[in-house]
This record gives structure tokens, C-alpha cells and sequence, in this order.
């Protein structure tokens, strides 16, 4: 059984980025948690049935993947780079202590969204190696609608060389996907159903499956 670490910048990211993949931890027995490092509230102007509407929305997803625990970190949405970096690094760093995983998921460090960059920078800077060599693989994840988007430069094009095979599990990824209905919207809107299926089958034909999520791993220590 290994310990799993899914960090998102919003609730949807870790079922955008990854979803039939935890999925698939859950059916292995591994020990999953999920890391939300924003949040919406009536202070920044969010209307207070849509708050309580996406509490739900966590609270229901958590249940369907079985997350041993979900930690909300409640920084504003949007707004993370206006947030002293220290604060957020020290944030997830408090949960990475906690929970001791040795598998990191993070989001890709170059994604439209600059929250997407925001947390990548803050993980990096909280899991280093002298400070936790419990973690064996970091692996960053794709979010339809952000990472393509982002300038595909030499240097910051998302290039991914590790797959998983979700075929069994694709399904299952895009109900959970439903639960967010605000997010999903009718095709050609990248958070269809079909774009989301659509990227499954262009990544399990890179990989040789019918159906996969991509990473880009940027540590593997066995």
C-alpha cells in the first residue's frame, strides 16, 4: 500500500488532471489524500448558494474516491499571486509533514491559470528531498482548458513521459467530472465530456491503451 498526495489548486483539478488515476489507487488499496489549496467564499463576492453548493460538491467527490482525508487550505481563487509565497508554501508544507506520502501529484508548473503556477512553485519549494525523502515519485498532471492553452514554448510545452492506463477506469472519471456541473460545458468547450474522453483516447494512443492520463515525472527514486 503506498501513500498518495493529489494537490489541486481548485476542486476539479485532481479529477481533470487525474482522476481515473486515483480511481485506480483506490482499487489497489493505496491510502489516498487530497490537498484543495483554494476555495470560494461571500467575501470575495461568490454567491452564498453557489458556496454551499460547492462544499457539497466536495463533500460528494471525496465520498466517491475514498480519500482517507481532504485538507482545505481556503486561500482565494484567483487571487494566489497576490499571496505571499511563504504563506502558501508553508501551508502545504504542513500537509506534506502530515501525511508522509510517497507519491506527489502537482499540476503543471506552465497552465494558463496563474494559480496552476502558483502551486506548483509552492509544492516544489515544500517537498524537497533533505526535507522529505518519504517521497519516492512526483508526477505533474494535465488540466484540460489550461495546460493546452499555455504557450507551447520549447522550454515550458507540457511533455509528458509517463502514462496511465485508465481504461477501466475512464468512466467512472467522467461521472465523478459530472458532479461538477458548473465546470462542464457543451462540446467544443474544452470540459466536455467529449473533450475530456477525447484527450483519454489521444493519451492511451500514445501509450499503446485505449484510454490514459499523462505526467510528467519529474522524480522516481527506486
Amino acid at each position: 500500500m503506498n501513500k498518495v498526495l493529489i494537490i489541486a489548486p481548485h476542486p476539479d483539478d485532481e479529477t481533470l488532471g487525474c482522476g481515473g488515476t486515483i480511481i485506480k489507487h483506490k482499487s489497489r488499496g493505496d491510502e489516498i489524500y487530497w490537498l484543495i489549496v483554494t476555495n470560494i467564499s461571500g467575501d470575495e463576492g461568490f454567491d452564498k448558494d453557489r458556496v454551499k453548493e460547492r462544499q457539497k460538491e466536495i463533500d460528494v467527490v471525496s465520498k466517491e474516491y475514498g480519500f482517507k482525508e481532504v485538507f482545505k487550505l481556503d486561500f482565494p481563487t484567483t487571487k494566489l499571486d497576490t499571496i505571499p509565497r511563504v504563506e502558501i508554501i508553508e501551508a502545504i508544507s504542513n500537509v506534506v509533514c502530515k501525511v508522509n506520502a510517497e507519491l506527489v501529484y502537482v499540476p503543471n508548473r506552465n497552465d494558463v491559470h496563474s494559480d496552476h503556477r502558483v502551486v506548483f512553485d509552492a509544492t516544489i519549494s515544500s517537498i524537497k528531498s533533505f526535507c522529505y525523502p518519504c517521497i519516492k515519485k512526483i508526477l505533474m498532471y494535465e488540466v484540460i482548458s489550461e495546460t493546452e492553452f499555455a504557450p507551447t514554448f520549447q522550454d515550458n510545452a507540457f511533455a509528458p513521459n509517463s502514462f496511465s492506463d485508465i481504461s477501466d477506469y475512464l468512466e467512472e472519471k467522467l461521472s465523478i467530472m459530472m458532479i461538477y456541473k458548473e465546470e462542464l460545458g457543451e462540446h467544443p468547450f474544452p470540459r466536455s465530456l467529449e473533450g475530456l474522453k477525447a484527450l483519454a483516447t489521444f493519451r492511451g494512443a500514445t501509450a499503446g491503451v485505449r484510454y490514459a492520463e499523462a505526467f510528467m515525472s519529474l522524480k522516481e527514486v527506486w
